[in-house]
């Protein structure tokens, strides 16, 4: 990009495909440096991890598999809350190691909450100049069924949506 950018968020989701959209950002896009402007441009890496009951695909604080809704089972939730927290971390470990290769320093942000509306929010509560994700390219049923959380993002975001679909 020509400008020089104060702010871009980078939306990770563990796929593949947003893994090739930070590399892209990495390599394309242009930060602010400390002698421009007093405030120094950075990349922020965010992970919208899906709330329990959109991760258990049920209420989590019910008896799975029909029993009664008023009883929690705490294992139960524990067990996906320990699960979630090991994907998440995986998740940006491996943004991370990206960054760390190419010897740009980012910050971080794991969000929980339904992924399209996190990124938005988040987007427009750090003023981004630019958002940066990747495109899975599902199927017309499948999205029509689960929505395009870039699709959602780019009517959305108060910012302009650079959607990177292949490999860098």
């Amino acid at each position: 990009m020509v400008g020089k950018l104060r702010c871009v968020v980078v939306s990770v989701d563990g796929s593949e495909e947003s893994m090739n959209a930070l590399r892209w950002a990495l390599q394309n896009l242009n930060l602010r440096s400390q002698g421009e402007d007093s405030e120094t441009g950075n990349f922020v890496i965010l992970h919208a991890q899906p709330p329990l009951t959109i991760a258990a695909g049920l209420s989590p604080a019910s008896i799975p598999f029909g029993g009664p809704s008023n009883v929690e089972v705490p294992a139960f939730t524990a067990a996906i809350e320990a699960h979630q927290k090991r994907i998440t971390e995986a998740i940006m470990d491996h943004a991370l190691k990206i960054c760390s290769e190419k010897n740009v320093p980012v910050k971080t942000r794991v969000i929980v909450g339904d992924p399209k509306e996190v990124i938005c929010d988040v987007t427009d509560k750090l003023q981004a100049d630019l958002l940066v994700m990747g495109c899975r390219n599902v199927g017309a049923i499948k999205r029509m069924f689960l929505g395009s959380v870039s699709n959602y993002c780019i009517n959305h975001v108060q910012c302009p949506v650079m959607v990177v679909k292949e490999a860098v």
